[in-house]
């Protein structure tokens, strides 16, 4: 089993999910929303970027737009940037509020999940 951290719309999802064998694809056995304010705390750090609050993706996908820049205030919710994740548009959300002090992808960037996207500081 692996837990993953997803982000839909702004609202945050633990997910559990059970592997089938070497290759086959994997069911979702359990979905549990939580408060997007826990996300940085909950997911592993992968690097150390500029700031002290870690925003990572959900999901494999590639970065389709930057919404925030760097040294930009965002609130709890405010999209830092736009995967394309599986043909869908899907905003990577700021877990609280704060200032962004990274971005650390480019529009056009493949990245993996929990890959470190962004920083913030509170």
């Amino acid at each position: 089993m692996k837990s993953y951290t997803i982000t839909v719309n702004g609202n945050v999802y633990d997910v559990t999910v059970e592997e089938n064998g070497a290759a086959a694809s994997a069911p979702v056995a359990a979905a549990a929303p939580r408060k997007a304010a826990s996300a940085a705390a909950a997911a592993p750090a992968k690097a150390a970027g500029a700031g002290s609050i870690k925003v990572e993706a959900g999901a494999a996908g590639k970065v389709f737009k930057l919404e925030a820049s760097v040294g930009q205030a965002v609130k709890a919710g405010d999209p830092i940037l736009v995967l394309e994740i599986m043909k869908m548009e899907t905003p990577v959300v700021a877990p609280k509020d704060g200032t962004v002090a990274s971005i650390d992808v480019a529009v056009g960037d493949s990245v993996e999940s929990g890959a470190l996207l962004a920083t913030m500081n509170e």
